[in-house]
């Protein structure tokens, strides 16, 4: 049986969608979300850095959000008569409108452009509406978990809807770029313990894969060939399956750090085929059951899905995962401090091919427990 989608929407207007697994248990029925909501926020405004040209969302909506609620609370579980919560089914995966965006639809303005055409230019004071999407992705009706604490089935159903609702929110007017993200534990700042993860459709192009394209045009459009050619023959390959390879970078940042490159040239999740999603689901559940192995606690990580842009580079730059961790020991974090906060100018505190010896002996002790 396929991975079923079931569209609705919220008490206040946003959007709902339901992901159920190929094995699911569950029947087609879906509740109806009866809470009075308050009307959704204005959309949050973006303000310009005049000495980078970098925009800053300012989402002051996001000020009150709910912060590390009780199990009986939880906001992304399954309604329940004593928990008014977001998601009013039992679900396999759930995915909805962010309700405290930074970046949303344009409500006093819906059928107006945006004005968003000149987001490249640079100037003192400018100002633009933070237009965009920002989406929840559950990926368990449970309170606690992560990613890599969920089924291979499961995993399967998340990777799917991460692809569908790239290829969505590509097609929406205004989107330059999509971005899939997991946080992972209070040490990076998640207020809800849920297994959940977000996607962020912004009006621009972040400033991370606008230094991307400058190192694709200095060194050419077979950059990411490159990199996984030379990475395949090193020696901090962690994990090699048909479809993709995952590896300690050369030039490591974090104490921790993983990255993942498919074998052919993909621009983004929407471009995966079917068997490259198979192949996906339990090996990245692999490697995330590896960073949890390495220590008695649950790693804190940040799991980055970077892609393509949706109108530049989709030629040369290829959908690339990054899984970042702050753990440089059991009770030590890596806080960025003066030349990493400051100037942009990482030091690094464990060599890579350490890093790589560590990881695959953590993943090779997950396989086995």
């Amino acid at each position: 049986m396929p991975i079923t989608q079931r569209s609705t929407t919220l008490a206040d207007g946003r959007e709902l969608i339901y992901f159920d697994d190929a094995d699911s248990t569950l029947g087609p029925e879906r509740s109806i979300d009866r809470r009075v909501l308050d009307p959704r926020p204005g959309t949050a405004r973006m303000r310009q850095d005049v000495l980078t040209g970098e925009w800053v969302s300012i989402a002051s909506n996001r000020q009150n959000r709910v912060f590390l609620p009780p199990a009986d609370q939880d906001p992304l579980a399954p309604q329940s008569p004593a928990n008014p919560s977001e998601i009013p089914s039992n679900y396999d995966v759930a995915v909805f409108e962010n309700r405290s965006p930074s970046f949303g639809p344009d409500l006093e303005h819906p059928d107006a452009p945006a004005g968003l055409d000149d987001l490249s230019a640079i100037g003192i004071e400018r100002t633009r509406a933070s237009v965009g999407r920002c989406e929840v992705v559950c990926f368990a009706p449970e309170h606690e978990g992560s990613f890599g604490s969920q089924t291979v089935s499961r995993a399967r159903t998340v990777i799917e809807a991460w692809a569908r609702r790239t290829e969505a929110l590509s097609r929406m007017p205004g989107i330059e770029q999509v971005f899939v993200f997991e946080n992972r534990g209070q040490e990076i700042g998640v207020t809800l313990p849920h297994p959940h993860g977000q996607i962020y459709a912004y009006p621009f192009i972040t400033p991370r894969t606008s230094t991307l394209l400058r190192s694709v045009d200095a060194v050419g459009p077979d950059l990411f060939a490159r990199i996984l050619e030379s990475e395949q023959a090193g020696p901090r390959v962690l994990a090699q399956t048909e479809h993709f390879t995952a590896f300690v970078p050369f030039a490591a940042r974090w104490p921790l750090e993983i990255h993942l490159l498919p074998h052919r040239h993909v621009p983004d999740l929407a471009g995966l085929t079917e068997a490259e999603k198979d192949d996906l689901a339990p090996l990245y559940r692999r490697l995330l059951r590896g960073l949890d192995a390495i220590y008695d606690s649950p790693t804190p990580y940040i799991a980055a899905w970077h892609q393509a842009p949706v109108n530049a580079g989709r030629d040369a730059v290829r959908l690339m995962l990054q899984v970042t961790s702050p753990r440089r020991a059991a009770d030590r974090l890596k806080y960025l401090a003066g030349s990493e906060a400051a100037m942009g100018a990482f030091i690094g505190d464990v060599a890579p091919e350490s890093q790589a010896a560590v990881l695959r002996a953590a993943i090779e002790k997950a396989d086995q427990s």
